[in-house]
């Protein structure tokens, strides 16, 4: 039997992996729970987020990427080593072939870091790509007519904003500001307005529920729990749409300041295919509520959320695997 070639999306939040031929097998949360201890890897995924601010003290729940890229190498490979062993993709003599996916813009030690991570975890050859091109790939843009695609992928720990023409990126910008950033700017706003402790699930729940980036497009309240500071004992207070639009008004600025940066660094010809085909949103942060709404206002073109924005990525590394002849050979050394 002989291995399956396998992509990865590994992204700060989760990751997901699709086997050629199968389709995406695994979405897991990128978390690992640690006796610390004995260093011994208790659960890895959505059995270790659920732990997540739960544990006693010696169980810690660690997300060993940061910002997109390794934060800690070992607990990577562990995690990747577990997730792969998982699938039963290697073959009775053979290795898979791994394509894995890096925000554009991380240094060669970061890149090697990524790949010798793969590597170890049973790899026989290991390629990278970069984010936003598989993203738009997965998205189904065709990307390698001369013509300009513009997409703006939103993860966990970092947004990556390219423009793409003849299969490759003409100009791009990652900044680390996606998701979690988020959900922390929920967390330290619910403390200053309500001298409340939350954690980060919570966090993540009001965003899912209630948050809008968009003034005015969405008018819901949730009641959530938490600690008070000043008695130390458990409360519950409402919080609605027009607050967390408030709280996260700044950050999302960001997004959309590096985004414009993007569009005036783009050859005009290009800029004119982007104004016809607009522009596309995928990772998980392309859920959050009035994202399109805000980036067509401020950039004055059509934006479009992608079908499935939390799978594009993955989807685009099967499609890359299946055409792996097709493609140019110097990105995969």
């Amino acid at each position: 039997m002989f291995a399956r070639d396998i992509g990865i999306d590994l992204g700060t939040a989760n990751v997901l992996i699709h086997v050629k031929g199968k389709g995406i097998v695994l979405n897991e949360p990128s978390v690992v729970a640690i006796d610390k201890n004995t260093n011994r890897v208790l659960a890895v995924g959505e059995e270790a987020r659920k732990m997540v601010g739960r544990t006693p003290g010696n169980i810690i729940a660690i997300r060993p990427l940061k910002d997109g890229v390794i934060a800690d190498f070992d607990v990577t490979e562990s995690m990747l080593k577990h997730f792969i062993n998982t699938l039963n993709v290697k073959g009775f003599l053979s290795k898979p072939r791994i394509l894995i996916c890096c925000p554009t813009n991380i240094t060669s030690v970061e890149q090697k870091a990524i790949k010798e991570a793969a590597e170890k975890s049973g790899g026989k050859k290991v390629f990278l790509e970069e984010e936003p091109k598989v993203a738009a790939i997965g998205a189904g843009m065709d990307i390698f007519q001369p013509s300009g695609n513009m997409v703006v992928d939103i993860g966990g720990g970092t947004t990556d904003i390219a423009v793409l023409s003849m299969g490759d990126i003409v100009t791009s910008s990652s900044i680390k500001m996606a998701g979690d950033k988020f959900d922390n700017e929920i967390l330290h706003y619910v403390k200053r307005k309500y001298k409340l402790l939350i954690g980060e699930r919570t966090a993540e729940n009001i965003k899912i529920q209630v948050a809008t980036v968009f003034p005015g497009s969405r008018n819901e309240v949730i009641d959530i729990r938490g600690r008070d500071m000043v008695s130390g004992l458990p409360r519950t207070i409402s919080v609605n749409s027009k607050e967390i639009e408030e709280a996260l008004r700044e950050q999302v600025s960001i997004i959309v300041q590096a985004a414009k940066s993007v569009l005036e660094r783009t050859p005009p010809e290009l800029s004119a295919d982007i104004i016809d085909r607009g522009v596309i949103l995928t990772g998980g942060g392309a859920l959050l509520h009035g994202i399109d709404l805000l980036l067509a206002e401020e950039l004055k073109v059509p934006v479009l959320v992608a079908e499935q924005p939390m799978d594009c990525v993955a989807i685009g590394t099967g499609i890359m695997l299946d055409n792996m002849d097709k493609l140019p050979r110097h990105k995969f050394n």
